[in-house]
């Protein structure tokens, strides 16, 4: 690719005036791959400086970018269309972003939802607008964390994603059906990234070891596969966190073979430290864990809920949170066949509000392991359901007059409590009297069976 078309495709955001622009002026040849080839740009990040500049370079999604699958089409035949990438940091969204710019020719204009108003989303369109107009040339319009716009914000794209005036690549880490308003989502294409596997990580970081001009190739490192096959298993998916825990551990070595710099295990053991979970108790992973948590606990998996519960706890999530779904599901899933879960959920919860995290992680656990192991049934709560719909359909159905309470004289000549059968005083605790409204007289709501 030649400089002046890179110098194109990777210009910043900031022009005169401090306004966003997409004509900012830039000295000949101080593009980004060129400031990180030449050292300019060695303070950067080692995954910034092995950021992929082609498809050729690019490691995983293969379900986009594999031979003839969609994403590859689009960019092979140069038929771009808006597109939302939704998928797991360090995955690749803002490079491929880059990449689809850079293979069709168009200007590559980066705009944070962070950082940026109504105010620059209006300048950058009126550029792209003058720019198609006067050279014909598309703008690639990259909004990193699209989820953070609001509403109004978002709105504001759509004019210009409908004419044409710029193809929009929008990247977020949230279910784009929760995040986007319908509006935007409608003209737009959502493709899912997923989470890197190890073997492709592993890939990732033997190819930033050896690359001499971006990556650790001149330091001459030596690193135990095992050592590589564990920071891949902690990276959990992320290229990203990858490469940049493989960095400071290089920057951390001491330990020299001749020209060669070791890695040793406490050197990689100090830049793994305690990974950052990926947790949002308010975005979709809070509402995916506690999930997989609850349907663990159904499916009888003692394994898996501990499993799940672990997650939440280790990730942050609110203990109380975690009790009150405990002590829900020992009604909803266990209900009858068992009904000390209750109890023993009442009490893990109660014994989390006293005495909190860490300790009250044992006792959630303890509640949680007893659930799973406990026998099911769902029948009061199907049964709950059933009595509820007749409920709502019968708000004004009045109660029986044998089951009023008759304190007054004038509510006992009325017939408040006429014909009442107390049970205590029948055989085996029953009688024969209606205690259901006239108009739901028969009907069955909880079925007994063997099990409860």
């Amino acid at each position: 690719m030649k400089g002046g078309e890179e110098r194109g495709m990777l210009r910043g955001m900031s022009g005169r005036g401090g306004e966003a622009s997409l004509f900012p002026e830039m000295k000949a040849g101080a593009n980004e791959s060129e400031r990180a080839a030449t050292g300019g740009m060695l303070a950067a990040p080692l995954a910034e400086r092995m950021r992929p500049r082609t498809i050729e370079e690019f490691v995983g999604q293969e379900g986009l970018l594999g031979s003839g699958r969609i994403l590859r089409r689009m960019i092979d035949e140069d038929r771009l269309t808006s597109i939302i990438f939704w998928g797991p940091p360090g995955t690749g969204k803002t490079t491929l972003a880059r990449i689809i710019a850079q293979r069709t020719a168009s200007e590559f204009v980066p705009f944070s939802a962070v950082t940026s108003g109504i105010k620059e989303i209006r300048q950058v369109m009126s550029d792209a607008a003058r720019m198609r107009s006067s050279i014909g040339r598309r703008t690639v319009l990259f909004i990193d964390e699209i989820h953070r716009f609001n509403r109004a914000q978002q709105d504001a794209f759509l004019p210009y994603v409908e004419n044409g005036t710029i193809i929009l690549i929008g990247a977020t880490t949230e279910n784009p059906s929760f995040e986007i308003n319908s509006a935007l989502l409608s003209r737009v294409k959502v493709l899912v990234l997923e989470a890197l596997n190890e073997d492709e990580l592993l890939r990732i970081l033997r190819m930033s070891l050896t690359d001499v001009e971006r990556g650790l190739g001149e330091m001459k490192i030596e690193i135990e596969d095992d050592q590589l096959a564990g920071l891949a298993a902690y990276a959990g998916g992320d290229a990203r966190t990858a490469l940049n825990t493989l960095e400071i551990a290089a920057l951390g070595a001491r330990t020299r073979d001749g020209e060669n710099l070791r890695i040793t295990d406490d050197d990689m053991g100090e830049a793994l430290q305690r990974a950052t979970a990926l947790y949002d108790k308010s975005g979709e992973q809070h509402y995916n864990l506690i999930s997989a948590f609850i349907k663990s606990i159904r499916n009888s998996d003692a394994d898996a809920t501990l499993y799940w519960l672990a997650r939440m706890i280790e990730a942050g999530e609110d203990p109380m949170y975690i009790a009150r779904r405990i002590v829900h599901h020992a009604s909803e899933d266990v209900g009858l066949a068992d009904p000390q879960a209750l109890v023993v959920a009442a009490a893990a919860a109660q014994a989390t509000h006293l005495i909190g995290l860490p300790e009250a992680k044992l006792a959630l656990a303890e509640a949680a392991v007893y659930l799973a192991r406990a026998r099911k049934s769902n029948m009061v709560c199907v049964a709950y359901e059933r009595a509820a719909e007749d409920a709502r359909a019968t708000q004004a159905e009045p109660v029986p007059l044998h089951l009023r309470n008759a304190p007054t004289g004038l509510m006992k000549g009325l017939g408040y409590g006429r014909d009442y059968k107390y049970a205590h005083d029948f055989e085996g605790a029953k009688t024969d009297m209606v205690c259901l409204p006239e108009k739901l007289k028969g009907r069955k709501y909880y079925e007994e069976s063997d099990e409860v």
